[in-house]
């Protein structure tokens, strides 16, 4: 190739990288590479159901180090459910639109540590996004509050199972405040409740389908307030 023919071919080929890379996100997310991390984490407990379907406290922790952007994993022997894994990406995404920081220099540890025999569903997906904020932003967590929720590419906190369950685990876990998605500070419960009634001689019982709203946070002894997204539930956890 010509010395002139060669000076055009890399100036277009720099103008298409340039193009490519600017065209792709039409709302780009702000960036910036925090320089001040060399290595943080941030610790908290949130709420699980064990394989026998009682509640129960799982230890969380998010460790930032320098590194080349990988997301890793400590599990502990646990068997890890696919769906939990795409809630760690998704609160890794969540984490850096809300701070801002690109975590490309940086490798992200996830470790659970649980008695469970297994961590299942996407329900610590809000709890792991808090985390990675208050690691990465090197603030600090408070352990008397405790949140569920899954965690959606927006930021919003989506809806979870076993709500009552999770909120005695709380309460056992010496925390005051559990934060729950919107709608969930009740839970319905529905059953056959056996009615009888006297007669002179003898006893007529019947079944009948019950359903009953029951206050979730009366039920376990806790306060529990309902949260919309991160932004919500942030203000709570953070010591200020």
């Amino acid at each position: 190739m010509k010395p002139k023919n060669a000076l055009v071919f890399t100036t277009l080929l720099v103008l298409s990288i340039i193009l490519l890379n600017g065209s792709h996100d039409e709302t780009p997310i702000k960036k910036i590479i925090a320089p001040a991390i060399n290595e943080s984490y941030a610790t908290m407990l949130i709420p699980a159901i064990d394989e026998n379907g009682n509640g129960l406290a799982t230890n969380l922790s998010v460790e930032i180090r320098a590194g080349s952007g990988r997301s890793l994993v400590d599990i502990n022997g646990l068997f890890f459910w696919i769906d939990t894994q795409n809630s760690i990406r998704t609160a890794k995404d969540v984490a850096e639109k809300f701070t801002g920081i690109d975590t490309k220099n940086y490798d992200i540890i996830y470790s659970i540590v649980t008695d469970a025999s297994a961590v299942e569903g996407p329900s610590a997906g809000a709890a792991i996004a808090i985390a990675t904020i208050a690691a990465l932003e090197n603030k600090k967590l408070r352990h008397d509050v405790m949140i569920t929720g899954t965690i959606n590419a927006d930021g919003s906190i989506g809806k979870v199972s076993d709500i009552a369950q999770k909120a005695i685990a709380a309460k056992n876990s010496n925390a005051t405040l559990f934060l729950v998605p919107i709608d969930q500070s009740t839970q319905t419960i529905s059953g056959y409740e056996k009615i009888c009634k006297s007669y002179v001689v003898s006893e007529l019982c019947s079944s009948q389908w019950k359903t009953t709203k029951v206050n979730v946070g009366k039920d376990a002894g806790i306060r529990v307030v309902e949260v919309k997204n991160i932004d919500g539930a942030i203000s709570y956890m953070v010591v200020q």
